[in-house]
């Protein structure tokens, strides 16, 4: 069959994907060679999507409570609902929480109901979350949120500064990048991260200041430069707005950095000696409660030293979900009202005309934490959730919980039918997933691209701006929303954008307002502003000129005995927010198979903490539990832990319990990388691990986490007191075994044709077997004996291949270590032609670097 071109369904980067379906719910997934954002490379999840298009778990049907309905119930009663909720009390009463898995074309739709006909700005976005504070920033200092740098820019730098950024893991196609810049050209490359990271492992210069350091760090640089001859005095006096008196008000404060004065000169030697510098910033930069001020702070360097708007050089954000750009451009933060509008009277105006709505929202909406709170005070009645689950994702997650409980009327659209959200719908909705979905998205450098359908629609499933559309013609509101495809949103959008424009905004994609289908239909991807939009010295603002924003660091937060640690949370390298897609993966969940929190050796020692054991992690708003990984690569005094795990997969790793709501006070985006926190063991009477066939419903108090295998289900366990067996196994025929000296006990069920349904290994003080092999046999043709089942290895065995750590190609870390000593590898190039490790999405090449270093000192001590 034809290749189909599409784009991948997770990160901002927005790599094109060549599809060929090879059966009803089966297809083959490689890059697209042609797209500019990839041109062929793909990372580990992007690799594996092929694995999570199945339709296991999802949801098919309209569901009302646990009924199943057609779609003109489902509809009249979410349109009849929200229309009473209405006019009983106004139109803020009601709110839409949409998402980056959205498509352009969906998020337009929701953005025009909401601030057009219903009249209100509530319909805020999970992207509130990832990367709102960049939005502000931007638009303090250009004028509108345009990002001003090209992933082209890389190949161009000589510098590359890298701010709260696990690039080789998060972005694994720019860190490829990257790495191809540092080669050809001899690139620099500084990671400032409180972390030391894989990324960070490979930098020229790892600078681990302090959680919430970044302003101070910047403010310091601009001093140095200033004090270096650094600044661009002609480039500002052409193109900056600067304050009078910040020049003289830079100071370099080493305390509020983190860092010794050796480090910040090292930092600012390179810095003042490198004009071609790119600097991109993530989540860990915005995820603050003075993200806003950190993006400025960034921008401000670009700014006085004139490097912006030419090759190699710029402030570049980088967005954490796909169409997390498209959902800025059309207005689904609430604090926009569409195509980078705002609340003037003039841009309302526009909107309502351009729409000849029956009413517009004529301020800012609630953005995501306080639209919650409100939820949970009863001033919002009615809440519509689309493709996200806030009741995981969310900061103070458990109060967000209680919110959605106490709502009157909860409705979710949704792919899943069991999510920790849509729990507590009155409405589920079943919506298109990946590779069902036809639209556009917008990657981080402002690329549109095509999503396009690769296989049938399941079930009754609808697309998302049907689904909505279909409500708002219920409401009354027919002549707004009467579009046949998505082309006919597509359109629309396009002309919004030159509306009352006049050169005004850079977002302008009315070139393409006339689009016929099948143009759209064959789109190529296409990047407004070009490659640099600020080449010409010309910003968004007014009179034309980009602003310096005048920034303080902020304090360090106070001591609190109760809580001596600092939290940080984040992504791991194969998985993906709540894990409802790459969770499916067999391959994507070899990696990390359960949620850990990293801990300093020294502080787990203090604690009594031990590697492999459990420890509880507290915060003012809740607790969570997870394994122990000793680090050196956390500062003493600070934890890491995942954001992925939910209450379908653990009974742990429940992170978003544990952030406190506190916000940026300009975005509103939540602070989620330095919260207050203690921590301290979990006292277990047992442990251990079973497999099984199917998910089994864990009905034990204890601590547990699943994992998929290729053939089952892994499932670690961790509990106090007597154990039950029965509560754990399913039904078939057992052989068991049990060893009263360590408290071990070994029992294997087979069903009536011999084949291995579920294996539970418990012990309290002995050994347990790889969990490997036994997870292999569940789908094995030939079952393995008795013998062989309750050992939890083979007669004989092969050679153990260890934790996977190249997932494209399946290779594991002993396997990487043999090839190294056997073949005499000393390069990560050279282990890549070997083993093919590291080839493929490069996620995994710092570590397998770390393991070429590890593996020479070794053999240098013993040959010594």
């Amino acid at each position: 069959m034809n290749a189909i071109r599409t784009t991948c369904a997770y990160c901002g980067v927005g790599c094109g994907i060549s599809a060929v379906p090879t059966g009803e719910r089966t297809v083959a997934i490689t890059g697209d060679a042609t797209h500019p954002a990839n041109f062929g490379r793909l990372c580990s999840k992007g690799t594996h999507l092929g694995e999570t298009v199945g339709l296991e778990g999802r949801l098919l049907h309209p569901m009302i409570g646990e009924e199943r309905v057609d779609w003109d119930e489902a509809l009249n009663l979410v349109a009849g609902r929200f229309a009473q909720t209405i006019r009983n009390h106004g139109p803020d009463s009601v709110a839409f929480y949409v998402s980056g898995q959205l498509l352009t074309e969906d998020y337009y739709v929701a953005n025009k109901l909401m601030k057009g006909f219903i009249g209100s700005g509530n319909i805020d976005t999970n992207s509130r979350l990832c990367m709102s504070s960049a939005v502000a920033a931007h638009n303090r200092a250009f004028g509108e949120d345009v990002v001003p740098c090209s992933y082209a820019d890389l190949e161009e730098a000589d510098l590359i500064l890298l701010v709260g950024s696990n690039t080789a893991w998060c972005h694994p196609v720019i860190w490829q990048r990257i790495e191809a810049a540092r080669e050809a050209r001899g690139a620099k490359l500084v990671v400032i991260d409180p972390r030391r990271t894989e990324t960070a492992e490979r930098a020229d210069l790892h600078v681990a200041l302090r959680p919430d350091g970044d302003v101070a760090l910047f403010n310091g640089l601009l001093a140095a430069m200033r004090d270096r001859g650094g600044f661009d005095a002609a480039y500002i006096a052409q193109h900056v707005d600067m304050p009078e008196d910040f020049i003289a008000s830079l100071a370099i404060d080493l305390p509020g950095i983190g860092i010794d004065a050796a480090a910040f000169d090292a930092l600012a030697d390179m810095v003042a000696a490198t004009p071609r510098m790119v600097t991109l910033f993530s989540q860990g930069a915005n995820q603050s409660s003075s993200g806003t001020d950190k993006g400025n702070a960034i921008i401000n360097l670009h700014l006085a030293t004139g490097r912006i708007g030419r090759a190699g050089m710029g402030p570049f954000s980088i967005t954490g979900q796909p169409n997390a750009m498209g959902g800025r451009e059309v207005g689904g933060l609430a604090n926009m009202l569409a195509a980078h509008m705002g609340f003037s009277d003039a841009e309302c105006a526009a909107a309502q005309d351009f729409w000849q709505s029956p009413t517009i929202a004529r301020a800012p909406g609630l953005k995501a934490v306080d639209l919650f709170r409100a939820v949970h005070e009863g001033k919002v009645k009615a809440l519509w959730i689309m493709a996200t689950n806030p009741a995981v994702s969310m900061p103070d997650a458990g109060f967000v919980r209680e919110a959605l409980a106490r709502c009157d009327f909860v409705v979710a659209s949704e792919v899943i039918a069991e999510t920790d959200s849509a729990r507590f719908a009155h409405v589920r909705l079943p919506a298109l997933g990946w590779g069902e979905k036809d639209g556009t998205v917008t990657n981080s450098e402002r690329i549109v691209s095509r999503q396009r359908a690769l296989l049938a629609a399941p079930g009754d499933v609808r697309a998302d701006w049907d689904i909505v559309s279909d409500v708002a013609r219920r409401m009354g509101f027919g002549a707004g929303f009467g579009y046949r495809r998505a082309a006919d949103i597509f359109r629309e959008y396009c002309a919004q954008t030159g509306f009352r424009n006049d050169g005004a905004r850079m977002l302008d994609l009315s070139q393409w307002a006339g689009i016929s289908d099948a143009d759209y239909d064959g789109w190529a991807p296409w990047q407004w502003g070009g490659v640099s939009p600020f080449a010409s010295g010309r910003f968004s603002t007014p009179d034309g000129r980009a602003r310096i924003v005048a920034v303080d660091a902020p304090a360090a937060p106070a001591a609190d005995p109760a809580f001596p640690f600092r939290l940080n949370t984040g992504r791991y390298r194969d998985q993906w927010h709540t894990m409802t897609r790459t969770g499916l993966s067999p391959k994507l969940s070899r990696h990390r198979r359960e949620p850990l929190v990293e801990v300093h050796a020294h502080d787990a020692a203090r604690l009594g903490l031990t590697e492999g054991s459990i420890a509880r992690v507290a915060t003012l708003q809740g607790e969570s539990r997870y394994r122990v990984s000793l680090s050196d690569g956390q500062r003493p005094g600070e934890l890491f832990v995942p954001i992925h795990w939910t209450d379908t997969l653990s009974s742990g790793g429940r992170t978003g319990r544990l952030p406190a709501p506190v916000t940026d006070p300009v975005s509103g985006q939540p602070a989620f990388k330095n919260t207050a926190a203690s921590i301290e063991p979990f006292e277990s009477d047992w442990r251990g691990f079973m497999v099984s066939a199917e998910p089994v419903a864990i009905a034990i108090d204890c601590y547990w986490t699943r994992a998929r295998g290729e053939h089952g289900w892994l499932t670690e366990l961790v509990g106090q007191g007597a154990i039950d067996i029965d509560a754990l196994l399913p039904h078939g025929q057992r052989i068991e075994a049990q060893d009263g000296a360590r408290g071990t006990i070994r029992v294997a069920v087979r069903d009536d044709d011999g084949r291995l349904r579920a294996a539970l290994f418990l012990t309290r003080s002995g050994l347990l077997p790889s969990r490997d092999w036994i997870l292999g046999q569940l789908g094995a043709p030939e079952g393995a004996s008795g013998s062989e089942l309750l050992a939890g290895r083979s007669a004989d065995p092969a050679p153990d291949n260890g934790p996977t750590l190249c997932v494209c190609f399946d290779v594991g870390m002993f396997a990487i270590t043999r090839a190294i000593r056997e073949q005499s590898l000393t390069s990560v190039e050279t282990v890549g032609a070997a083993i093919r490790a590291g080839t493929n999405c490069g996620s995994c090449r710092p570590a397998i670097s770390r393991l070429i270093a590890q593996t020479a000192k070794e053999d240098a001590c013993v040959n010594a």
